[in-house]
Protein backbone atom coordinates (compact mmCIF):
# COMPACT_ATOMS: atom_id res chain seq x y z
CA UNK A 1 0.00 0.00 0.00
CA UNK A 2 1.71 3.80 -0.88
CA UNK A 3 1.65 6.16 1.48
CA UNK A 4 -0.54 9.25 0.98
CA UNK A 5 2.16 12.34 0.25
CA UNK A 6 1.33 14.99 2.64
CA UNK A 7 -0.19 18.00 1.74
CA UNK A 8 1.98 20.44 -0.26
CA UNK A 9 2.35 23.92 2.49
CA UNK A 10 1.38 26.75 1.12
CA UNK A 11 4.51 29.09 -0.44
CA UNK A 12 4.14 32.34 1.34
CA UNK A 13 5.87 35.54 2.10
CA UNK A 14 5.79 37.82 5.56
CA UNK A 15 5.94 41.61 5.47
CA UNK A 16 6.38 43.45 8.63
CA UNK A 17 5.25 47.21 9.27
CA UNK A 18 6.98 49.97 10.85
CA UNK A 19 4.32 52.77 10.77
CA UNK A 20 5.63 56.53 11.32
CA UNK A 21 5.82 57.40 14.82
CA UNK A 22 2.90 58.14 17.04
CA UNK A 23 0.41 56.21 14.14
CA UNK A 24 -1.35 53.14 13.36
CA UNK A 25 -2.91 51.58 10.22
CA UNK A 26 -6.11 52.44 11.53
CA UNK A 27 -7.41 54.83 13.88
CA UNK A 28 -11.09 54.15 14.27
CA UNK A 29 -12.19 55.14 17.68
CA UNK A 30 -10.38 51.84 19.07
CA UNK A 31 -7.29 52.74 21.63
CA UNK A 32 -4.39 52.98 19.98
CA UNK A 33 -1.91 49.77 20.86
CA UNK A 34 0.90 50.58 22.98
CA UNK A 35 4.21 51.00 21.28
CA UNK A 36 6.42 49.48 23.58
CA UNK A 37 9.92 48.94 22.99
CA UNK A 38 9.77 46.14 20.24
CA UNK A 39 12.19 45.92 17.68
CA UNK A 40 11.29 45.17 14.20
CA UNK A 41 13.21 41.87 14.73
CA UNK A 42 11.55 40.37 17.04
CA UNK A 43 7.88 41.72 15.92
CA UNK A 44 8.89 40.16 12.26
CA UNK A 45 9.94 36.83 14.24
CA UNK A 46 6.85 36.47 16.03
CA UNK A 47 4.46 36.93 12.73
CA UNK A 48 6.45 34.27 10.74
CA UNK A 49 5.80 32.14 13.90
CA UNK A 50 2.10 32.97 13.49
CA UNK A 51 2.01 32.60 9.77
CA UNK A 52 3.96 29.24 9.97
CA UNK A 53 0.98 27.93 12.36
CA UNK A 54 -0.85 28.36 9.52
CA UNK A 55 0.53 25.33 7.70
CA UNK A 56 2.37 28.29 5.47
CA UNK A 57 5.68 27.71 4.15
CA UNK A 58 7.43 31.40 4.71
CA UNK A 59 9.95 31.51 2.00
CA UNK A 60 10.81 35.34 2.45
CA UNK A 61 10.15 37.97 5.36
CA UNK A 62 10.95 41.42 5.24
CA UNK A 63 10.48 44.63 7.40
CA UNK A 64 9.00 47.67 6.04
CA UNK A 65 8.85 51.14 7.32
CA UNK A 66 6.60 53.41 6.61
CA UNK A 67 7.07 57.13 6.03
CA UNK A 68 3.28 58.18 5.43
CA UNK A 69 0.42 55.58 5.34
CA UNK A 70 -1.09 54.61 1.81
CA UNK A 71 -4.84 55.13 1.74
CA UNK A 72 -5.01 52.10 -1.06
CA UNK A 73 -2.41 49.85 -0.36
CA UNK A 74 -1.04 50.80 3.43
CA UNK A 75 2.29 50.38 2.35
CA UNK A 76 4.06 52.37 -0.86
CA UNK A 77 3.82 51.60 -4.36
CA UNK A 78 7.47 50.82 -5.27
CA UNK A 79 7.38 48.28 -2.34
CA UNK A 80 4.18 47.02 -4.20
CA UNK A 81 5.70 46.55 -7.26
CA UNK A 82 9.01 44.72 -5.63
CA UNK A 83 6.65 42.25 -3.84
CA UNK A 84 4.73 41.69 -7.04
CA UNK A 85 8.06 40.88 -9.30
CA UNK A 86 8.76 38.55 -5.93
CA UNK A 87 5.58 36.97 -6.34
CA UNK A 88 5.86 35.77 -9.54
CA UNK A 89 9.58 34.44 -9.21
CA UNK A 90 9.23 32.77 -5.93
CA UNK A 91 5.29 31.53 -7.37
CA UNK A 92 3.75 32.53 -3.75
CA UNK A 93 0.30 31.84 -3.25
CA UNK A 94 0.19 34.10 -0.13
CA UNK A 95 1.11 37.35 1.21
CA UNK A 96 0.91 38.46 4.89
CA UNK A 97 0.66 41.76 5.64
CA UNK A 98 1.86 42.11 10.02
CA UNK A 99 -0.85 44.76 10.41
CA UNK A 100 -4.42 45.41 10.20
CA UNK A 101 -5.73 46.28 6.68
CA UNK A 102 -9.16 47.63 5.75
CA UNK A 103 -10.58 45.61 3.32
CA UNK A 104 -9.96 48.28 0.69
CA UNK A 105 -6.02 47.78 1.05
CA UNK A 106 -6.12 44.05 1.48
CA UNK A 107 -8.55 43.84 -2.25
CA UNK A 108 -6.23 46.11 -4.08
CA UNK A 109 -3.01 44.34 -2.71
CA UNK A 110 -4.19 41.48 -4.30
CA UNK A 111 -4.76 42.85 -7.33
CA UNK A 112 -1.40 44.27 -7.69
CA UNK A 113 0.33 41.12 -5.98
CA UNK A 114 -2.16 38.61 -7.77
CA UNK A 115 -1.67 36.50 -4.69
CA UNK A 116 -4.22 36.00 -1.52
CA UNK A 117 -3.67 38.15 1.23
CA UNK A 118 -4.54 37.98 4.76
CA UNK A 119 -3.30 40.93 7.50
CA UNK A 120 -2.21 40.02 10.81
CA UNK A 121 -6.64 40.05 12.23
CA UNK A 122 -7.14 37.44 9.34
CA UNK A 123 -4.00 35.28 10.57
CA UNK A 124 -4.95 35.56 14.44
CA UNK A 125 -8.52 34.26 13.75
CA UNK A 126 -7.24 31.41 11.53
CA UNK A 127 -5.23 30.28 14.20
CA UNK A 128 -7.83 30.44 16.88
CA UNK A 129 -10.36 28.69 14.83
CA UNK A 130 -8.16 25.80 14.53
CA UNK A 131 -7.28 25.60 18.51
CA UNK A 132 -10.73 25.87 19.20
CA UNK A 133 -11.93 22.76 20.84
CA UNK A 134 -15.20 22.87 22.59
CA UNK A 135 -18.20 24.20 21.70
CA UNK A 136 -18.08 27.23 23.70
CA UNK A 137 -14.33 28.53 22.12
CA UNK A 138 -15.51 27.57 18.78
CA UNK A 139 -18.84 29.43 19.43
CA UNK A 140 -16.66 32.32 20.03
CA UNK A 141 -13.80 32.16 17.15
CA UNK A 142 -16.95 31.85 14.98
CA UNK A 143 -18.62 34.93 16.05
CA UNK A 144 -14.90 36.96 15.73
CA UNK A 145 -14.63 35.34 12.05
CA UNK A 146 -18.06 36.45 11.09
CA UNK A 147 -17.92 39.93 12.41
CA UNK A 148 -14.16 40.41 10.55
CA UNK A 149 -16.07 39.31 7.27
CA UNK A 150 -18.98 41.03 7.04
CA UNK A 151 -16.99 44.69 6.64
CA UNK A 152 -15.06 41.94 3.50
CA UNK A 153 -17.92 40.84 1.50
CA UNK A 154 -17.99 43.56 -1.12
CA UNK A 155 -14.75 42.18 -2.97
CA UNK A 156 -15.65 38.88 -2.97
CA UNK A 157 -17.93 39.76 -5.97
CA UNK A 158 -16.27 43.17 -7.18
CA UNK A 159 -15.91 41.65 -10.45
CA UNK A 160 -19.11 40.85 -11.08
CA UNK A 161 -20.42 44.58 -10.76
CA UNK A 162 -18.76 45.34 -13.96
CA UNK A 163 -20.44 42.88 -15.69
CA UNK A 164 -23.95 44.80 -15.34
CA UNK A 165 -24.18 47.42 -17.31
CA UNK A 166 -27.64 49.09 -18.44
CA UNK A 167 -30.11 51.41 -16.46
CA UNK A 168 -32.09 48.91 -15.44
CA UNK A 169 -33.67 49.39 -11.73
CA UNK A 170 -32.60 45.56 -10.96
CA UNK A 171 -28.71 44.80 -9.43
CA UNK A 172 -26.90 42.50 -11.55
CA UNK A 173 -25.57 39.43 -10.58
CA UNK A 174 -22.82 40.54 -7.99
CA UNK A 175 -25.60 43.06 -6.18
CA UNK A 176 -27.96 40.27 -5.99
CA UNK A 177 -24.89 37.26 -4.75
CA UNK A 178 -23.64 40.20 -2.23
CA UNK A 179 -27.29 40.84 -0.32
CA UNK A 180 -27.80 37.44 -0.54
CA UNK A 181 -24.42 37.04 1.07
CA UNK A 182 -25.24 39.26 4.28
CA UNK A 183 -28.34 38.21 4.78
CA UNK A 184 -26.96 34.53 5.00
CA UNK A 185 -23.72 35.67 7.29
CA UNK A 186 -26.29 38.18 9.10
CA UNK A 187 -28.50 35.43 10.21
CA UNK A 188 -25.51 33.02 11.19
CA UNK A 189 -24.11 35.94 12.92
CA UNK A 190 -26.98 36.32 14.96
CA UNK A 191 -27.71 32.75 15.98
CA UNK A 192 -24.20 32.40 17.25
CA UNK A 193 -24.15 35.13 19.23
CA UNK A 194 -27.84 33.40 20.87
CA UNK A 195 -25.32 30.81 21.56
CA UNK A 196 -23.13 32.57 23.15
CA UNK A 197 -25.39 34.47 25.45
CA UNK A 198 -26.60 30.69 26.55
CA UNK A 199 -22.90 29.65 26.98
CA UNK A 200 -22.20 33.36 29.15
CA UNK A 201 -25.52 32.64 31.52
CA UNK A 202 -24.06 29.01 32.11
CA UNK A 203 -21.07 30.33 33.29
CA UNK A 204 -22.45 33.04 35.55
CA UNK A 205 -24.17 30.68 37.31
CA UNK A 206 -21.19 28.76 37.81
CA UNK A 207 -19.19 31.48 39.07
CA UNK A 208 -22.20 32.48 41.66
CA UNK A 209 -21.72 28.70 42.68
CA UNK A 210 -18.51 29.51 43.33
CA UNK A 211 -18.74 33.33 44.88
CA UNK A 212 -21.41 31.59 47.34
CA UNK A 213 -19.38 28.74 48.25
CA UNK A 214 -16.40 31.60 49.14
CA UNK A 215 -13.90 29.88 46.83
CA UNK A 216 -11.76 32.82 45.47
CA UNK A 217 -10.65 32.86 41.83
CA UNK A 218 -7.37 32.80 40.62
CA UNK A 219 -6.60 33.63 37.04
CA UNK A 220 -3.41 32.99 34.83
CA UNK A 221 -2.79 35.52 32.03
CA UNK A 222 -0.36 36.72 30.23
CA UNK A 223 1.28 36.43 26.63
CA UNK A 224 0.83 33.63 24.40
CA UNK A 225 3.67 31.00 25.03
CA UNK A 226 4.88 32.74 28.18
CA UNK A 227 4.38 29.18 29.67
CA UNK A 228 0.77 29.54 31.56
CA UNK A 229 -0.81 26.21 30.63
CA UNK A 230 2.75 24.47 31.99
CA UNK A 231 2.80 26.09 34.94
CA UNK A 232 -0.95 25.51 35.46
CA UNK A 233 -0.25 22.12 35.16
CA UNK A 234 2.71 22.23 37.53
CA UNK A 235 0.39 23.71 40.00
CA UNK A 236 -2.32 21.35 39.52
CA UNK A 237 -1.31 18.45 37.88
CA UNK A 238 -3.78 18.33 35.90
CA UNK A 239 -2.53 16.58 32.89
CA UNK A 240 -3.42 19.20 30.38
CA UNK A 241 -2.42 20.29 27.32
CA UNK A 242 1.68 21.84 27.74
CA UNK A 243 2.42 22.86 24.47
CA UNK A 244 5.21 25.11 22.64
CA UNK A 245 2.57 26.73 20.90
CA UNK A 246 0.67 29.88 19.81
CA UNK A 247 -2.63 29.97 22.00
CA UNK A 248 -2.46 26.48 22.63
CA UNK A 249 -5.39 27.68 25.07
CA UNK A 250 -8.03 28.79 24.08
CA UNK A 251 -11.14 27.79 26.21
CA UNK A 252 -10.55 28.29 29.98
CA UNK A 253 -9.33 25.47 32.03
CA UNK A 254 -11.07 25.78 35.95
CA UNK A 255 -9.43 22.89 37.98
CA UNK A 256 -9.37 23.20 41.96
CA UNK A 257 -6.43 23.70 43.58
CA UNK A 258 -5.40 23.50 47.66
CA UNK A 259 -3.13 25.75 48.81
CA UNK A 260 -0.44 24.90 51.11
CA UNK A 261 -2.20 27.02 53.96
CA UNK A 262 -5.12 24.84 53.63
CA UNK A 263 -7.16 27.66 51.46
CA UNK A 264 -9.17 26.04 48.49
CA UNK A 265 -9.24 28.38 44.88
CA UNK A 266 -10.65 27.51 41.75
CA UNK A 267 -7.55 28.04 39.11
CA UNK A 268 -7.63 29.14 35.88
CA UNK A 269 -5.89 29.23 32.39
CA UNK A 270 -7.24 31.61 29.81
CA UNK A 271 -6.32 32.52 26.18
CA UNK A 272 -2.76 33.87 25.71
CA UNK A 273 -2.78 37.60 24.50
CA UNK A 274 -0.71 39.34 21.76
CA UNK A 275 -0.10 42.67 20.67
CA UNK A 276 -2.67 43.93 18.24
CA UNK A 277 -5.22 41.31 19.54
CA UNK A 278 -8.19 41.94 17.43
CA UNK A 279 -11.17 43.93 18.76
CA UNK A 280 -13.26 41.18 17.16
CA UNK A 281 -11.82 38.48 19.23
CA UNK A 282 -11.73 40.52 22.41
CA UNK A 283 -15.52 41.15 21.81
CA UNK A 284 -16.12 37.85 20.99
CA UNK A 285 -14.03 36.14 23.94
CA UNK A 286 -15.95 38.38 26.58
CA UNK A 287 -17.49 35.02 27.78
CA UNK A 288 -14.32 33.74 28.26
CA UNK A 289 -12.41 36.75 29.38
CA UNK A 290 -14.72 37.31 31.82
CA UNK A 291 -13.47 34.68 33.92
CA UNK A 292 -10.20 37.17 33.96
CA UNK A 293 -12.52 40.16 35.11
CA UNK A 294 -14.21 38.53 37.90
CA UNK A 295 -10.90 36.82 39.11
CA UNK A 296 -9.96 37.50 42.75
CA UNK A 297 -6.25 37.44 41.81
CA UNK A 298 -4.66 37.85 38.51
CA UNK A 299 -1.54 35.81 37.87
CA UNK A 300 0.61 37.45 35.29
CA UNK A 301 2.90 35.10 33.96
CA UNK A 302 6.44 37.14 32.13
CA UNK A 303 8.56 35.10 29.72
CA UNK A 304 12.24 35.61 31.66
CA UNK A 305 13.72 34.60 28.36
CA UNK A 306 12.17 36.96 25.78
CA UNK A 307 13.74 39.89 25.20
CA UNK A 308 10.72 41.39 24.66
CA UNK A 309 9.37 40.42 28.03
CA UNK A 310 8.81 44.61 29.03
CA UNK A 311 6.68 45.17 25.07
CA UNK A 312 4.64 41.87 25.94
CA UNK A 313 4.06 42.80 29.78
CA UNK A 314 2.51 46.59 28.11
CA UNK A 315 0.17 43.98 25.80
CA UNK A 316 -1.15 42.53 28.32
CA UNK A 317 -1.95 44.99 30.58
CA UNK A 318 -3.58 46.54 27.17
CA UNK A 319 -6.38 43.86 26.78
CA UNK A 320 -6.67 44.14 30.58
CA UNK A 321 -7.31 47.48 30.24
CA UNK A 322 -9.75 46.61 27.05
CA UNK A 323 -12.10 44.51 29.11
CA UNK A 324 -12.20 46.15 32.65
CA UNK A 325 -10.06 44.33 34.32
CA UNK A 326 -6.89 46.88 34.95
CA UNK A 327 -7.59 47.40 38.64
CA UNK A 328 -7.87 43.66 39.71
CA UNK A 329 -5.22 42.70 42.15
CA UNK A 330 -2.28 40.95 40.35
CA UNK A 331 0.77 39.04 41.35
CA UNK A 332 3.56 39.13 38.85
CA UNK A 333 6.02 35.66 38.10
CA UNK A 334 8.69 35.42 35.81
CA UNK A 335 8.51 32.16 34.22
CA UNK A 336 11.33 29.89 32.39
CA UNK A 337 14.10 30.96 34.80
CA UNK A 338 15.77 27.98 33.40
CA UNK A 339 16.13 29.28 30.22
CA UNK A 340 16.73 32.88 30.98
CA UNK A 341 19.34 31.99 33.24
CA UNK A 342 18.52 35.23 35.52
CA UNK A 343 16.57 35.84 38.67
CA UNK A 344 13.01 37.64 38.63
CA UNK A 345 12.89 41.29 38.87
CA UNK A 346 12.34 42.75 42.18
CA UNK A 347 8.52 42.40 43.08
CA UNK A 348 8.17 39.30 41.36
CA UNK A 349 8.56 35.70 41.93
CA UNK A 350 10.80 33.35 39.61
CA UNK A 351 9.46 30.56 38.62
CA UNK A 352 10.45 27.41 36.03
CA UNK A 353 7.40 25.45 35.17
CA UNK A 354 8.97 23.25 33.42
CA UNK A 355 11.50 21.93 36.34
CA UNK A 356 9.33 23.37 39.33
CA UNK A 357 12.10 25.62 40.87
CA UNK A 358 10.02 28.85 42.59
CA UNK A 359 6.60 26.69 42.52
CA UNK A 360 6.44 26.41 46.36
CA UNK A 361 7.63 30.29 46.64
CA UNK A 362 4.43 30.98 44.11
CA UNK A 363 1.89 29.10 46.12
CA UNK A 364 2.62 30.76 49.22
CA UNK A 365 2.65 34.00 47.56
CA UNK A 366 -0.63 33.33 45.91
CA UNK A 367 -1.97 32.71 49.75
CA UNK A 368 -0.32 36.16 51.10
CA UNK A 369 -2.05 38.01 48.22
CA UNK A 370 -5.17 36.74 48.90
CA UNK A 371 -5.55 37.39 52.39
CA UNK A 372 -4.13 40.73 52.16
CA UNK A 373 -7.67 42.40 52.98
CA UNK A 374 -8.08 38.81 55.81
CA UNK A 375 -8.31 39.82 59.56
CA UNK A 376 -6.22 38.11 62.37
CA UNK A 377 -8.02 36.77 65.41
CA UNK A 378 -7.02 35.07 68.14
CA UNK A 379 -10.09 32.62 69.48
CA UNK A 380 -11.03 30.60 72.33
CA UNK A 381 -13.19 27.67 71.42
CA UNK A 382 -13.95 24.35 74.01
CA UNK A 383 -12.59 21.07 72.69
CA UNK A 384 -15.84 19.68 72.71
CA UNK A 385 -17.26 22.65 70.62
CA UNK A 386 -16.25 20.56 67.44
CA UNK A 387 -19.34 22.49 65.30
CA UNK A 388 -17.30 26.13 65.51
CA UNK A 389 -13.64 23.98 65.52
CA UNK A 390 -14.99 22.74 61.95
CA UNK A 391 -15.98 26.13 60.62
CA UNK A 392 -12.83 28.19 61.65
CA UNK A 393 -11.59 25.39 60.12
CA UNK A 394 -13.71 25.13 56.59
CA UNK A 395 -13.90 29.60 56.43
CA UNK A 396 -10.45 30.42 57.87
CA UNK A 397 -6.99 30.21 57.59
CA UNK A 398 -5.81 28.68 61.00
CA UNK A 399 -2.15 30.13 61.59
CA UNK A 400 -1.45 28.06 64.95
CA UNK A 401 -3.14 26.44 67.53
CA UNK A 402 -2.84 25.03 70.90
CA UNK A 403 -4.73 23.06 73.67
CA UNK A 404 -4.86 23.94 77.40
CA UNK A 405 -6.54 21.73 78.98
CA UNK A 406 -10.58 21.88 77.38
CA UNK A 407 -10.12 24.76 75.49
CA UNK A 408 -8.41 25.09 71.95
CA UNK A 409 -6.76 28.55 71.50
CA UNK A 410 -6.55 29.34 68.09
CA UNK A 411 -4.55 32.32 65.60
CA UNK A 412 -7.30 32.60 62.76
CA UNK A 413 -7.28 35.03 59.39
CA UNK A 414 -10.91 35.47 57.98
CA UNK A 415 -12.38 37.48 55.24
CA UNK A 416 -14.12 40.35 56.12
CA UNK A 417 -17.44 38.36 55.37
CA UNK A 418 -16.35 35.42 57.45
CA UNK A 419 -15.53 37.08 60.37
CA UNK A 420 -19.01 38.81 60.76
CA UNK A 421 -20.60 35.57 60.19
CA UNK A 422 -18.63 34.42 63.21
CA UNK A 423 -19.33 37.19 65.11
CA UNK A 424 -22.86 36.81 64.58
CA UNK A 425 -22.75 33.08 65.61
CA UNK A 426 -21.06 33.54 68.54
CA UNK A 427 -23.58 36.46 69.52
CA UNK A 428 -26.56 34.19 68.90
CA UNK A 429 -25.19 31.49 70.59
CA UNK A 430 -24.90 33.63 73.51
CA UNK A 431 -29.08 34.76 73.34
CA UNK A 432 -29.47 31.04 72.93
Amino acid sequence: MVATPPEALARGAVVGVEFPRGRHAHEDGLPLMPKGARLPAEKLAEAVNLVQALDIEVLHSESVSLSRINPSTLIGGGVVERLAAMVQELELEVVVVDAALSPRQQRELEVALKAKVLDRTGVILDIFARRARTRAGQLQVEAAQLAYQQSRLVRMWSHLERQRGGMGKTGGPGERQLELDKRILKSRLAKVRADLREVEQTRGLQRMARQKADVPTVALVGYTNAGKSTLFNRLVDAGTLMADALFATLDPLMRRLKLPSGLEVVLVDTVGFIADLPHELVEAFKATLEEVVMADLLVHVHDLSNPEMLAQADDVRFVLAQIGAADKRVLDVYNKMDAAGSAAPRGGIGVSAMTGKGVDGLLEAITERLQEDWQAMEVEVSAADGRRLAWLHAHGDVVAQRLDGETWTLMVKLRAGDLSAWRQMVENDHQQ
